[in-house]
């Protein structure tokens, strides 16, 4: 099921792709953990379920959104039908959850994962900017146009 989208999934991924929602970068089918996430915004700390009608009233799910939800993350979980039929409402909850301040910091952060998910890599270490980099960050504190 990972591989192949369910229509809600595809519709909703139509929407939020490409930095599509407010300049927010979701990702796809990202491993959290032991958990695989359906769409995830790192920057909002912001996961998004489409469910469809194995889930009602899972305990699993209860369980995973526990753990999600200690690692700093806010959920949101849609119905396939949903997405479907109310495509503008989920658009409307969708922002409102991007635009709502982050949750406290979790005690333990999640561990970062090396690019293919398999366990932890070493942490990220900023880059210094390049000049173009550093031009356009001056520019946009004071308003002004950087260069492409």
């Amino acid at each position: 099921m990972r591989r192949e989208a369910t229509p809600a999934e595809h519709r909703l991924w139509q929407i939020l792709r490409a930095k599509r929602f407010d300049r927010f970068k979701f990702r796809r089918q990202v491993p959290i953990e032991w958990y695989v996430a359906d769409f995830v915004c790192f920057a909002a700390r912001l996961i998004i379920e489409v469910d469809g009608g194995q889930h009602a009233e899972s305990r699993t799910d209860l369980r995973r959104d526990a753990f999600l939800t200690a690692q700093g993350f806010r959920l949101l979980r849609f119905w396939n039908t949903d997405i479907l039929d109310n495509e503008l409402g989920v658009g409307e909850a969708i922002l409102h959850a991007l635009q709502a301040p982050p949750l406290p910091s979790a005690a333990s952060p999640l561990p970062t994962l090396s690019r293919k998910g398999r366990g932890t890599s070493a942490p990220l270490v900023p880059l210094p900017l390049r000049e173009r980099d550093r031009f356009r960050a001056a520019e946009a504190g004071r308003g002004g146009i950087g260069v492409t």
